[in-house]
C-alpha cells in the first residue's frame, strides 16, 4: 500500500535537486554566492517542513472493539445530527475534525469494515472552517460496511489542501486504525455514525487518529 513517505518524495526530490543546483551555481559564480546561500537555507527549511508534514507515527488502537476511533488527528469542530448526503444513509451523527498544517494528515479507518463504495465530488477550496466547506469543497467519501451497519467517512480538501490521496479502494477490508489515505495540506475529515452510537467527544476536543475514541457502538 502507498505511504506518506512515498507521497513526500514528490516534493523532496525537486527540492533536493534544486538545492544541489544552487550549490553548484554558487561554486562557479562567486557574485551569486550570498543569494545562493539564502536560497539554500530556504530550501533546507522547506525540506524539513515536508518531512514534518508527512510524518506517520504508529498508534495504539484501543483494545475494546466497541470503541469507534478518530479518523484523523486534529480539532473536533462539529458534532451534530444531519442527513448523510453522499450515500443516502438517512439521519446520522456527524463528527467533523479539522486538520491544520501542523497535524498528522494520515486518515485512518474509525471502524473495522469493508469499503463498499467511494464517491469523488469536485468542488471549491474554501477554508474548511467555513460553514459551506462541507457541502461545496472537493471531497472523497467512503461507504464502509460493518457488522453494525453502514458508516460513511468523508475527506474534504481545504484552502491549502488541494489533493486528496486514497490508498485503499472499493472491496478492500480495513481494520480499525488502518491507513486509507491522506489530504495535503490542511483539511477536514468527517465521520457519519448511527444515531444510537453514544458520542465520546465534543467540539473543542483534540483527537489523535486511530488512538482517540470518538464514539462507541450501542450494544
Amino acid at each position: 500500500m502507498p505511504s506518506a513517505r512515498q507521497e513526500s518524495r514528490r516534493f523532496l526530490l525537486p527540492l533536493r535537486l534544486g538545492g544541489l543546483l544552487l550549490v553548484l551555481v554558487a561554486f562557479v559564480w562567486p557574485p551569486f554566492r550570498p543569494l545562493a546561500l539564502l536560497l539554500v537555507l530556504a530550501d533546507l527549511l522547506l525540506i524539513l517542513f515536508i518531512r514534518f508534514f508527512f510524518r506517520d507515527p504508529e498508534r495504539a488502537v484501543p483494545p475494546d472493539p466497541a470503541l469507534i476511533v478518530a479518523a484523523a488527528d486534529g480539532l473536533v469542530v462539529s458534532v451534530e445530527e444531519m442527513d448523510e448526503p453522499d450515500f443516502q444513509l438517512g439521519r446520522r451523527r456527524r463528527i467533523a475534525i479539522f486538520l491544520s498544517v501542523f497535524d498528522v494528515h494520515i486518515n485512518r479507518s474509525p471502524i473495522a469494515g469493508r469499503v463498499l463504495k467511494t464517491l469523488h465530488r469536485p468542488g471549491a477550496f474554501l477554508d474548511v472552517r467555513h460553514a459551506d466547506a462541507s457541502t461545496k469543497n472537493e471531497a472523497l467519501s467512503w461507504l464502509l460496511e460493518t457488522a453494525h451497519g453502514p458508516v460513511a467517512v468523508r475527506q474534504i480538501a481545504g484552502l491549502v489542501a488541494r489533493r486528496i490521496v486514497a490508498w485503499a479502494g472499493e472491496g478492500d477490508t480495513l481494520a480499525r486504525g488502518d491507513r486509507f489515505g491522506m489530504i495535503r495540506f490542511g483539511s477536514r475529515t468527517e465521520v457519519f455514525l448511527p444515531l444510537a452510537c453514544p458520542v465520546l467527544v465534543k467540539p473543542g476536543d483534540r483527537v489523535r487518529g486511530a488512538a482517540t475514541p470518538i464514539a462507541r457502538w450501542n450494544s
